[in-house]
């Protein structure tokens, strides 16, 4: 007798998806994704998955309450959600066969294992860290960030994305302390970036300002994670690093349109 294998769902590939969902996303994020993270949001009404095993980290996000019926060890057995109940599924991990028969929204963020090794490396053994699955939880943090994103990507679109991606390290880090196997400890820092480390990344911005900066590159340069680059900068500057590029953008606009008017 041939054992069915678990749908494999890569949030790099949504269309593959579509064999399952009636209705077709409303939301979906480039299939680059943003250095690691992939997004999508969509409604649907009256459908089921197979069990499935993800190649990344999946954490679903429920934007209204519903009923759903899951197949663990054998049996259907049905839950109740509420708006700010939350699933996360790790990577390569096989999760129940669903069936909703109410209409429903979801968020889906997609993270790959390397960026949740990238936030990690600092602070645990990285190549150890295993996320523990959750098919119900109850997390109003997952659940604003989850829906922050969403506002900034409709009001925005997807050219926010450092600041999109300042959003997902902060969830990768809460991942890491709330539902990781070992036990996460945010190192705290009190100093800022050191000095010449400061001017390098400060000068690297405005070397290319007229570029789409993202946290993971100018972290590079300070040779740390973006989460604690982050963290460092806004402690040296005042305030965190998109909101700086943001500034530096506005200046410099208003340089050139005074420059046009002189001229």
């Amino acid at each position: 007798m041939q054992i069915e294998q678990p749908f494999r769902i890569n949030a790099a590939q949504p269309d593959k998806l579509k064999q399952f969902l009636p209705q077709p996303l409303i939301i979906s994020s480039p299939v680059a994704g943003w250095n690691g993270f992939y997004f999508a949001y969509h409604r649907q009404l009256n459908y089921q998955l197979p069990e499935t095993s993800p190649f990344q980290n999946i954490i679903t996000i429920y934007t209204r309450e519903f009923q759903a019926k899951l197949k663990i060890n054998g049996h259907w057995q049905s839950k109740s959600y509420a708006p700010t109940d939350v699933g996360i599924f790790p990577a390569d991990q096989i999760s129940p066969a669903v069936q909703f028969e109410q209409e429903l929204g979801f968020i889906h963020i997609g993270l790959e294992p390397a960026m949740i090794t990238r936030v990690a490396y600092e602070s645990v053994n990285a190549d150890a860290v295993e996320i523990v699955q959750q098919l119900q939880t109850h997390d109003p943090l997952i659940q604003q960030i989850g829906l922050t994103l969403k506002q900034e990507i409709e009001n925005s679109g997807f050219d926010s994305s450092l600041y999109i991606e300042s959003a997902v390290n902060l969830l990768a880090v809460h991942l890491l302390k709330r539902y990781s196997t070992q036990k996460f400890i945010i190192r705290e820092y009190t100093d800022g970036l050191p000095k010449h480390k400061l001017k390098e990344a400060i000068a690297y911005i405005n070397d290319n300002l007229d570029q789409n900066l993202s946290l993971a590159e100018i972290a590079a340069i300070a040779q740390i994670s973006p989460h604690y680059f982050a963290s460092l900068f806004k402690q040296s500057m005042g305030i965190a690093p998109h909101q700086y590029i943001t500034k530096c953008r506005v200046e410099r606009a208003k340089y050139l349109l005074a420059s046009f008017f002189i001229c």
